[in-house]
Protein backbone atom coordinates (compact mmCIF):
# COMPACT_ATOMS: atom_id res chain seq x y z
CA UNK A 1 0.00 0.00 0.00
CA UNK A 2 1.22 3.63 -0.81
CA UNK A 3 2.06 5.46 2.01
CA UNK A 4 0.59 8.63 0.42
CA UNK A 5 -2.79 9.28 -0.16
CA UNK A 6 -3.07 10.21 -4.04
CA UNK A 7 -6.08 12.10 -5.21
CA UNK A 8 -5.33 11.04 -9.03
CA UNK A 9 -3.91 8.67 -10.74
CA UNK A 10 -1.01 10.06 -13.09
CA UNK A 11 2.05 7.53 -13.66
CA UNK A 12 3.73 10.44 -16.39
CA UNK A 13 3.47 13.53 -14.85
CA UNK A 14 4.96 16.87 -15.80
CA UNK A 15 5.47 17.43 -12.39
CA UNK A 16 5.03 15.10 -8.90
CA UNK A 17 4.05 17.33 -6.15
CA UNK A 18 4.63 15.87 -1.80
CA UNK A 19 2.06 17.78 0.14
CA UNK A 20 3.33 18.37 3.68
CA UNK A 21 0.62 18.76 6.42
CA UNK A 22 0.23 20.79 9.40
CA UNK A 23 0.84 19.34 13.35
CA UNK A 24 -2.42 17.58 14.20
CA UNK A 25 -3.47 17.20 10.64
CA UNK A 26 -2.73 14.68 8.45
CA UNK A 27 -2.67 14.26 4.22
CA UNK A 28 -7.01 13.93 3.84
CA UNK A 29 -7.34 18.04 4.94
CA UNK A 30 -5.26 18.80 1.42
CA UNK A 31 -7.17 17.08 -0.88
CA UNK A 32 -8.97 19.75 -2.30
CA UNK A 33 -5.77 21.06 -3.15
CA UNK A 34 -5.70 18.88 -6.26
CA UNK A 35 -8.51 20.20 -7.83
CA UNK A 36 -6.59 23.59 -8.38
CA UNK A 37 -3.38 22.70 -9.70
CA UNK A 38 -2.52 20.83 -13.10
CA UNK A 39 -4.57 18.12 -14.38
CA UNK A 40 -1.23 16.61 -15.73
CA UNK A 41 0.38 17.21 -12.22
CA UNK A 42 0.77 14.11 -9.82
CA UNK A 43 0.01 15.01 -6.65
CA UNK A 44 1.00 13.10 -3.31
CA UNK A 45 -0.37 13.82 0.36
CA UNK A 46 1.49 12.86 3.45
CA UNK A 47 0.28 10.87 6.32
CA UNK A 48 2.97 10.74 8.97
CA UNK A 49 2.85 8.31 11.67
CA UNK A 50 0.21 7.91 13.94
CA UNK A 51 -2.58 9.30 11.43
CA UNK A 52 -4.34 8.43 8.07
CA UNK A 53 -2.97 5.23 6.18
CA UNK A 54 -0.62 5.45 9.19
CA UNK A 55 -2.82 5.42 12.32
CA UNK A 56 -1.80 1.94 13.47
CA UNK A 57 2.11 3.89 13.55
CA UNK A 58 3.87 5.39 16.78
CA UNK A 59 3.57 9.01 16.04
CA UNK A 60 7.37 10.63 15.92
CA UNK A 61 8.94 12.42 18.54
CA UNK A 62 11.89 14.32 16.02
CA UNK A 63 12.05 16.38 13.19
CA UNK A 64 15.13 14.40 12.04
CA UNK A 65 13.18 11.33 11.98
CA UNK A 66 9.99 12.81 10.34
CA UNK A 67 12.07 13.92 7.68
CA UNK A 68 13.63 10.73 6.80
CA UNK A 69 10.39 8.66 6.73
CA UNK A 70 8.87 11.05 4.29
CA UNK A 71 12.30 10.99 2.15
CA UNK A 72 12.40 7.14 2.52
CA UNK A 73 8.76 7.00 0.98
CA UNK A 74 9.25 9.85 -1.70
CA UNK A 75 12.38 8.04 -3.41
CA UNK A 76 10.46 5.17 -4.82
CA UNK A 77 8.27 8.10 -6.89
CA UNK A 78 11.42 10.33 -8.38
CA UNK A 79 11.94 10.41 -11.84
CA UNK A 80 9.23 12.97 -12.71
CA UNK A 81 10.11 16.52 -11.60
CA UNK A 82 9.79 16.74 -7.51
CA UNK A 83 8.33 19.58 -5.85
CA UNK A 84 7.13 19.68 -2.21
CA UNK A 85 4.96 22.19 -0.34
CA UNK A 86 4.30 22.51 3.39
CA UNK A 87 2.05 24.14 5.60
CA UNK A 88 3.16 25.40 9.34
CA UNK A 89 5.16 22.38 10.29
CA UNK A 90 4.67 20.56 6.99
CA UNK A 91 6.95 23.37 6.00
CA UNK A 92 9.44 22.24 7.78
CA UNK A 93 9.02 19.10 6.73
CA UNK A 94 9.14 19.67 3.13
CA UNK A 95 12.31 21.70 3.36
CA UNK A 96 14.36 19.32 5.71
CA UNK A 97 13.09 16.09 3.37
CA UNK A 98 13.90 18.29 0.46
CA UNK A 99 17.35 18.68 1.62
CA UNK A 100 17.93 14.86 2.45
CA UNK A 101 16.93 14.48 -1.40
CA UNK A 102 19.50 16.63 -2.53
CA UNK A 103 22.24 15.57 -0.38
CA UNK A 104 21.53 11.73 -1.87
CA UNK A 105 21.68 13.46 -5.28
CA UNK A 106 18.11 13.40 -6.22
CA UNK A 107 16.95 17.19 -7.45
CA UNK A 108 14.05 18.79 -6.23
CA UNK A 109 12.53 21.73 -8.74
CA UNK A 110 10.47 23.63 -6.37
CA UNK A 111 9.87 23.99 -2.69
CA UNK A 112 6.64 25.75 -0.98
CA UNK A 113 6.38 26.78 2.77
CA UNK A 114 3.49 28.25 3.91
CA UNK A 115 2.35 29.05 7.93
CA UNK A 116 6.07 29.26 9.07
CA UNK A 117 8.99 31.32 9.71
CA UNK A 118 12.35 30.38 8.62
CA UNK A 119 14.35 28.45 11.55
CA UNK A 120 16.73 31.47 12.40
CA UNK A 121 13.26 33.71 12.98
CA UNK A 122 11.23 30.41 15.00
CA UNK A 123 11.39 30.76 18.56
CA UNK A 124 8.60 28.72 21.46
CA UNK A 125 4.56 29.72 21.04
CA UNK A 126 3.94 29.70 24.44
CA UNK A 127 0.09 28.88 24.21
CA UNK A 128 1.22 25.96 21.63
CA UNK A 129 3.68 24.26 24.52
CA UNK A 130 3.07 20.52 24.24
CA UNK A 131 3.05 20.60 27.68
CA UNK A 132 0.29 22.62 28.86
CA UNK A 133 -2.79 20.88 30.01
CA UNK A 134 -5.45 20.06 27.60
CA UNK A 135 -7.73 22.52 28.42
CA UNK A 136 -5.73 25.11 27.24
CA UNK A 137 -3.52 23.77 24.68
CA UNK A 138 -7.05 23.12 22.92
CA UNK A 139 -7.51 26.62 23.36
CA UNK A 140 -4.41 28.06 21.88
CA UNK A 141 -5.68 25.95 18.42
CA UNK A 142 -8.81 27.14 18.08
CA UNK A 143 -7.40 30.44 18.57
CA UNK A 144 -5.61 29.70 15.25
CA UNK A 145 -7.98 28.08 13.45
CA UNK A 146 -8.69 25.07 11.24
CA UNK A 147 -10.68 23.07 14.20
CA UNK A 148 -13.58 21.27 12.46
CA UNK A 149 -17.28 22.63 14.27
CA UNK A 150 -18.65 19.97 16.99
CA UNK A 151 -14.94 18.78 17.26
CA UNK A 152 -15.44 18.06 21.08
CA UNK A 153 -18.57 16.14 20.57
CA UNK A 154 -16.58 13.13 20.08
CA UNK A 155 -13.91 12.61 23.24
CA UNK A 156 -12.02 9.68 21.81
CA UNK A 157 -11.60 11.92 18.81
CA UNK A 158 -10.32 14.84 20.23
CA UNK A 159 -7.67 12.75 23.07
CA UNK A 160 -5.85 11.20 19.77
CA UNK A 161 -5.80 14.61 18.15
CA UNK A 162 -4.22 16.18 21.35
CA UNK A 163 -2.18 13.14 21.58
CA UNK A 164 -1.21 13.79 17.94
CA UNK A 165 -0.39 17.73 18.54
CA UNK A 166 2.25 17.19 21.25
CA UNK A 167 3.98 14.72 19.33
CA UNK A 168 4.17 17.40 16.42
CA UNK A 169 4.84 20.12 18.43
CA UNK A 170 7.60 18.50 20.39
CA UNK A 171 9.07 17.20 17.08
CA UNK A 172 9.02 21.05 16.13
CA UNK A 173 11.35 21.41 19.37
CA UNK A 174 13.51 19.28 17.95
CA UNK A 175 14.51 22.18 15.21
CA UNK A 176 17.68 24.14 15.83
CA UNK A 177 16.23 27.50 15.79
CA UNK A 178 20.20 29.14 15.06
CA UNK A 179 21.22 26.38 12.72
CA UNK A 180 23.14 28.02 9.80
CA UNK A 181 21.74 27.50 6.55
CA UNK A 182 22.33 24.45 4.90
CA UNK A 183 22.13 25.45 1.29
CA UNK A 184 18.94 23.99 -0.52
CA UNK A 185 19.61 24.38 -4.05
CA UNK A 186 15.75 24.27 -5.52
CA UNK A 187 14.23 27.55 -5.61
CA UNK A 188 11.75 28.22 -2.82
CA UNK A 189 8.19 30.03 -2.27
CA UNK A 190 7.11 31.37 1.13
CA UNK A 191 3.56 31.93 1.25
CA UNK A 192 1.95 33.74 3.98
CA UNK A 193 -0.84 35.37 5.78
CA UNK A 194 -2.01 39.01 6.65
CA UNK A 195 -3.61 37.81 9.83
CA UNK A 196 -1.38 34.87 10.92
CA UNK A 197 0.44 35.49 14.20
CA UNK A 198 2.62 32.25 13.67
CA UNK A 199 4.18 33.74 10.66
CA UNK A 200 4.38 37.67 10.25
CA UNK A 201 4.55 38.79 6.75
CA UNK A 202 7.49 40.99 7.52
CA UNK A 203 9.47 38.15 8.11
CA UNK A 204 8.81 35.64 5.25
CA UNK A 205 12.19 37.26 3.54
CA UNK A 206 14.06 35.94 5.70
CA UNK A 207 13.50 32.21 4.08
CA UNK A 208 15.77 33.30 1.53
CA UNK A 209 18.95 32.78 3.11
CA UNK A 210 18.37 29.00 3.06
CA UNK A 211 18.31 28.75 -0.67
CA UNK A 212 21.11 29.50 -2.90
CA UNK A 213 18.41 28.89 -5.81
CA UNK A 214 15.88 31.71 -6.48
CA UNK A 215 13.28 32.91 -3.47
CA UNK A 216 9.69 34.65 -3.73
CA UNK A 217 7.08 35.78 -1.52
CA UNK A 218 3.19 35.58 -2.05
CA UNK A 219 0.67 36.90 0.63
CA UNK A 220 -2.69 35.78 1.16
CA UNK A 221 -5.40 38.12 3.53
CA UNK A 222 -6.52 35.86 6.08
CA UNK A 223 -5.29 33.61 9.55
CA UNK A 224 -2.97 30.70 9.58
CA UNK A 225 -5.52 28.42 8.02
CA UNK A 226 -6.82 31.41 5.13
CA UNK A 227 -6.74 28.13 2.37
CA UNK A 228 -9.99 26.31 4.37
CA UNK A 229 -11.99 29.45 3.46
CA UNK A 230 -12.07 29.32 0.15
CA UNK A 231 -11.23 25.32 -0.71
CA UNK A 232 -7.65 25.94 -1.25
CA UNK A 233 -8.47 28.00 -4.62
CA UNK A 234 -6.10 30.85 -4.33
CA UNK A 235 -3.11 28.86 -2.78
CA UNK A 236 -3.85 26.41 -5.05
CA UNK A 237 -3.21 28.74 -8.33
CA UNK A 238 -0.03 30.61 -6.56
CA UNK A 239 1.33 27.46 -5.83
CA UNK A 240 0.78 26.04 -9.44
CA UNK A 241 1.72 29.62 -10.80
CA UNK A 242 5.25 29.59 -8.54
CA UNK A 243 5.90 25.73 -9.32
CA UNK A 244 5.44 25.92 -13.25
CA UNK A 245 7.78 29.11 -13.05
CA UNK A 246 10.19 26.61 -11.55
CA UNK A 247 9.85 24.46 -14.11
CA UNK A 248 10.04 26.50 -17.43
CA UNK A 249 13.56 27.91 -15.16
CA UNK A 250 14.90 24.30 -16.30
CA UNK A 251 13.93 24.31 -19.67
CA UNK A 252 16.98 24.77 -22.12
CA UNK A 253 17.27 28.31 -23.77
CA UNK A 254 16.96 27.71 -27.85
CA UNK A 255 19.80 28.55 -29.58
CA UNK A 256 18.53 28.54 -32.93
CA UNK A 257 15.99 27.98 -35.74
CA UNK A 258 13.14 30.02 -36.75
CA UNK A 259 12.52 33.34 -34.44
Amino acid sequence: MSAFIRPRRNDDPALRLVVCHHAGGSGSAYFPLAAHVPADWDVLLVDLPGRGRRHRETPLRDMGAMAARVTEDVLPWTGPPLALFGHSMGAVVAVETALALEKRGTPVVWVGVSGRLAPADCRPVAHLDPRLPDEELMAGLSAMGGIPDRFDEVPEFRRHFLRLVRHDLTALGTVRPNAPARGLAAPLTAFGATRDALAPVGLLANWAAETSGSFTRQVFEGGHFHFFEDGFAALGRSLADEARCALRALDPIPTGGPA
